[in-house]
């Protein structure tokens, strides 16, 4: 027989019922069971500034989103087969990258990409800048920006100088110096920041621009020489580089921001959750004493200035790239 006893419903049932409700409709983030793994695509390779910046903050950032968090290097057309990966990623704050202004320059330089930029990423938040400094192989018969400039056009087209990759911001830093001082070089294009480095140590390439994070070390030992940094003013993690700007090269300043985006399509509450992760991470005080020291800025913002930015700089980038004359791809 079956009971028929009616059910007494009490608030306390009520509240017990409304729970098993509500689990069964959190976000994925929450149910996911066990030892979270939140994983970073990375669409550079290592070594490269974008790695050493999320390495560095890699164990902040998953003490603050209770996770571990893997990094998952997948460099590769400029950082295009990183960026695809993610586009295709599960949008439940699990998957996310850590990106630079490389992401905003691909739609001026290449014809078709397989995603929409921004529109098929969630921006969370501008993270900071990094220096970006010119260097050369120890070789080179140039110590400054007036003497290498000499050097360029004396040779015009006859240097080579190296880029993490067509189209990078890199390789769009290059450009925009080689028109601020009226010369020419030939474009040599790497898979990523650690192949580019590599040659410009084994005297392959003369130059090239790079992130100050991904060359500090061989700055040291004399492997490569700086002939300047890019930014306004002097940085305290490389306080002996002269600027551009004092080397009456004025108009001559690039800012490398990176930022933290994941997929499109994720829910408010994930974007939120590791948006505050990102801000206590970042703002931690080893973190900030290690990116200190390699020279990064850091600076978080909100999410909705986030995807302004992304916007604005979509724009300013298409308006560089034509001044620079890349050639599309």
């Amino acid at each position: 027989m079956h009971d028929t006893t009616p059910t007494r419903f009490t608030r306390r049932s009520a509240l017990t019922a409304f729970g098993a409700l509500a689990a069964t409709s959190l976000p994925s983030w929450a149910q996911a069971p066990g030892d979270k793994v939140v994983r970073f695509i990375l669409p550079n390779a290592t070594g490269s500034g974008v790695d050493a910046i999320t390495r560095s903050a890699q164990a902040a950032l998953g003490k603050a989103l209770g996770a571990t968090v893997v990094v998952d290097n997948q460099p590769g057309a400029g950082g295009i087969v990183g960026l695809q990966a993610l586009a295709r990623a599960v949008p439940d704050g699990l998957t996310l990258s850590v990106v630079s202004n490389n992401v905003v320059i691909f739609p001026s330089v290449y014809k078709t990409l397989p995603f929409n930029m921004p529109g098929d990423f969630t921006p969370i938040a501008i993270c900071g800048y990094t220096p970006v400094v010119l260097v050369v192989n120890p070789k080179v018969p140039a110590t400054n920006a007036k003497e290498l400039a000499a050097l360029l056009k004396a040779k015009p087209g006859e240097l080579n100088f190296a880029s993490g990759g067509n189209g990078t911001i890199l390789h769009l830093a290059a450009e925009m110096y080689l028109d601020e001082i009226d010369a020419k070089a030939r474009h040599i294009p790497y898979k990523g920041v650690g192949p580019m480095v590599t040659d410009l140590i084994g005297g392959q390439v003369e130059f090239g621009t790079v992130a100050l994070p991904s060359v500090q070390a061989h700055l040291k030992s004399g492997a490569l020489r700086a002939i300047g940094i890019a930014t306004s003013q002097r940085v305290p993690a490389a306080p002996e580089i002269p600027t551009f700007v004092e080397q009456s090269v004025p108009n001559y300043v690039v800012e490398a921001w990176f930022a933290v985006i994941g997929p499109k399509g994720m829910a408010a509450a994930d974007v939120r959750r590791v948006h505050d992760a990102v801000v206590v991470a970042f703002n931690a005080a080893d973190v900030k004493e290690t990116m200190a020291k390699q020279g990064n800025v850091i600076n978080v913002s909100s999410s909705e200035h986030a995807h302004q930015f992304f916007r604005s700089e979509l724009a300013k980038y298409a308006a560089l790239v034509k001044k620079a004359g890349v050639e599309l791809q």
